[in-house]
């Protein structure tokens, strides 16, 4: 049998919860496309909100926004590996008698293997310049599933030549969300959703793996130090 995705989970969550024709449910614009096609699946419409600019996360007030007579759940994704803001999303569907569906919660990793990890994130978020590193919000643990920085700068120009020269110099970097969902095709919705826009220009996935050395993880720390001056630069 194949590994169970996040998107599997919620699709047995929503059934669960006999959640589907005729309802809604909060989604964060800026997340892998299969959670809202995991909501649309179920008969559901996808309602997306924005994120909170620090954690890349729902962002609860936005999400309050958006609600309806016809919202029937929130569903939080733990982006990156950070904890979404469980706490004020759940007072938020206790207000208005919601469900709440983690599509993550219980994520299977060793206490070994995110120890490593988040050593690892460690040593890079205190060596990286010309970057903004992942934030890390009191009182959370971070397991660091991806390393996610934002690029500064004039957005995507700048990101994505970053980007380039990265990869030039051997680092497997990647844009871990592209586009916002609500601007997709199959999901395109007339709204401005503006933290979800801007992370989606400004954010660059650095490699990170328990099983890296000191010496690999350097190399990403000297790479990315050596570009900073790129990003004083002007986008063409």
């Amino acid at each position: 049998m194949g590994t169970r995705t996040p998107a599997d989970t919620l699709r047995s969550r929503l059934a669960e919860q006999r959640i589907g024709v005729g309802d809604e449910v909060v989604v964060s614009a800026y997340c892998t496309g299969e959670i809202a096609a995991a909501v649309r699946n179920a008969g559901a419409l996808p309602v997306f909100a924005d994120i909170e600019p620090a954690s890349l996360c729902l962002d609860p007030a936005s999400a309050a926004t958006v609600l309806s007579e016809r919202t029937a759940a929130i569903v939080p994704v733990h982006l990156f590996g950070h904890p979404a803001d469980m706490v004020c999303l759940r007072a938020l569907a206790q207000q208005h008698g919601l469900k709440v569906i983690e599509p993550d919660a219980g994520a299977a990793v060793s206490s070994v293997e995110a120890a490593r990890r988040r050593q690892h994130a460690e040593f890079l978020s205190s060596r990286l310049t010309g970057v903004v590193v992942p934030f890390v919000a009191a009182g959370v643990r971070h397991v660091y599933e991806q390393y996610v920085v934002r690029v500064p700068g004039n957005g995507r120009p700048d990101r994505d030549a970053f980007k380039q020269a990265l990869r030039a110099r051997g680092v497997a970097c990647r844009v871990p969300v592209r586009t916002p969902l609500h601007r997709l095709p199959e999901f395109r919705t007339d709204v401005w959703l503006p933290e979800a826009e801007r992370a989606a220009e400004e954010c660059l996935a650095l490699p990170l793996d328990a099983a890296m050395s000191r010496r690999e993880l350097q190399r990403i720390v000297s790479a990315c130090n050596a570009l900073g001056g790129l990003l004083a630069e002007p986008a063409c």
